[in-house]
Formats: C-alpha cells, structure tokens, sequence
C-alpha cells in the first residue's frame, strides 16, 4: 500500500468511521471473510415485473448474495410507498439469506420528493448505500454551470446522508450525463471533504466512452469508489452508425480482465452490483410458463455470477 493510500486510511478512519458502506472503510475494517469483501448484487430491474416473491426466490436460485433494489418511480418500490413496501422486500430477502444492503433510486437532491422518507426507510431496512439519479448536460446552461449545479445538489444530499447514516453513489453513464467522462465526477467529488457520497463506478459505461483512457479514469477516481457495477457489451454497426449491442459477461468488447487487474491493483475493496441489460427473455421465452421463465432468467444470472467469481480468483482478489 503505497503512503498517499495509506494517509487516506488513517485520515478518513478517524473522520468518518461512521459511514457505513465504502471502499476505504471496507479495506480498513474488513475481516477475512471474502463474501463479505466483495459481495454480489443483483440490480433488480430487469425482475420488477414479475413481483418481489419471484425476484428473491429467483436471486436466491441464481446464487447472488444480495439485491441491489430498485426504490423509485416505476421500480421494485415506489417512493411514495416506501414505507409500506420496503419492510415486506426486506423480511423475504431475510427469509431467503439475501441480503438487502444497497438500493437505487432517483435521488438528485435532497428536495427530490420522498428524499428524507426513502433514505430513513432504507436505513430502517438494513440498507447502507443507495445510487443517485443522474444530472445531465444541457443546452441551457454551461458545462461549468451544470457542474456547479451537481455539486450544489449532491451538499445537499451529504447533509442528509449525514443526519440519517447512508452512502450515496453516483453512478458514471454513457451519453450527455454529468459522470460520463468521469473527470467531471472526480472533480465534484474531490471538492468535498466527505465520503457521504461516493462514485459507483460503471466498468460498462467507463469503457465506451473511454476506450483506453478508463484504466486513467478509474485509477484517479479509485478513493472514492463505494461499489462497483459490471456488464458488458459489443458494438454493431446498423446503417453505417455504432449502436451498443448489450451481452452477457465475457462475450462483449469491455476490459473485463483490465477492470479486475486494476481492482487489485488499486486495492479497491467493494460490493459488486450486476446489471443485466440483455434481453432477460427472448421474445418465445415470454409466452412460457411462470415456472419455465424463472428457470431461464435463473440460469441467466448464474453464469454471470460465476463469470464475476471466476475472475475475482484468477486475479487473486479472492
């Protein structure tokens, strides 16, 4: 561990022992279990549908180690019923030994409606660290400006991260998101003195926009990383233009084998949230029956989790 590091572990244990779900304070304080240093979140979007019964039998059947929930509009719980839903979620993932420790949701503010009603319901609920929404550049304002106004939103949200004891993560996106070239999100994150809020840092989304430049990106960010999400990708051309053809882990074009490289390499210590964003059932699999479906989407996630697995042993993380 080189001194810089190590200044920064000493520094942020004294000051922020009490945040709950970070990169530095899991390298510090993490024991030997490795479930526990790098545990796996199923992203729950592609199951909202299909109700919470079937999404946790189903993670459970898949072998993740949690849900990474969606708690926003049209996701797996509705802000406005969060405190009502959420319990229910949280006691079927007990049941079924998942665990329920990270969440999505829409937050950009701490004004975003529900804000304060969604984060001590999480909190409540075992949850420890939760994913922003996302703030975009736009013709109305400057760069500069929209910088300015992610930082002012994001203090915000520290404050009330703060009060109720939750870590937020903001989440780098392809496309006109602030994040998307990462040296934005540094730059805000490096302004603040906390570690409320943190980079969820998207392998995906680091490597279309950065071909080669993300291994820069994600040594520079790597301090503050709260989590980790992964999927993959290919490109196709249709009509002479580039489109995204999203895959399975290990049949796309992304660096995943860099990205794990540089996981230990930069000693980065933080739960893994997978995102399926390939068709979870193909157009015949959707008239099938509930049972058939399950055992598919099932089968689906299992080899992503084993591709996840697989490498976190052959590059001696685990």
């Amino acid at each position: 561990m080189n001194n810089n590091r190590r200044g920064f572990l000493k520094k942020f244990a004294v000051s922020s022992m009490a945040i709950p779900f970070s990169n530095p304070l899991i390298a510090l304080v993490g024991n030997n279990s490795n479930i526990k240093k790098y545990p796996i979140y199923f992203f729950s979007k592609p199951l909202d549908k299909f109700g919470h019964d079937f999404m946790i039998d189903t993670l459970k059947m898949a072998g993740v180690d949690g849900v990474d929930l969606t708690v926003r509009p049209k996701g797996s719980v509705l802000p406005e019923k969060v405190e009502e839903d959420l319990p229910k979620v949280a006691e079927l993932a007990k049941k079924r030994g998942l665990l329920l420790e990270m969440m999505v949701s829409n937050l950009t503010s701490a004004e975003t409606p529900y804000a304060k009603n969604v984060l001590s319901a999480a909190v409540n609920n075992g949850i420890k660290h939760y994913r922003l929404g996302y703030y975009r550049y736009n013709n109305n304002e400057s760069a500069e400006q929209t910088l300015d106004r992610a930082k002012s939103e994001m203090l915000s949200l520290i404050e009330l991260n703060r009060g109720i004891g939750i870590q937020g993560g903001y989440q780098n996106h392809t496309g006109n998101y602030f994040g998307s070239p990462i040296w934005d999100l540094i730059k805000v994150l490096e302004s603040f003195s906390s570690n409320w809020i943190t980079s969820q840092f998207d392998i995906y989304h680091a490597f279309s926009e950065g071909y080669k430049s993300w291994l820069i990106s994600m040594e520079m960010i790597a301090p503050k990383i709260g989590s980790l999400a992964i999927k993959d990708f290919t490109w196709e051309i249709i009509n002479g233009k580039a489109k995204i053809k999203k895959v399975p882990l290990g049949q796309g074009v992304v660096d995943l084998d860099g990205f794990f490289k540089n996981i230990k390499k930069l000693e980065i210590v933080a739960p893994i949230t997978l995102h399926i964003e390939y068709p979870i059932l193909s157009d015949e699999e959707k008239v099938l029956s509930i049972l058939q479906k399950q055992k598919i989407i099932v089968n689906k996630i299992k080899n992503d989790v084993r591709f996840i697995r697989l490498k976190l042993r052959q590059h001696q993380i685990i």
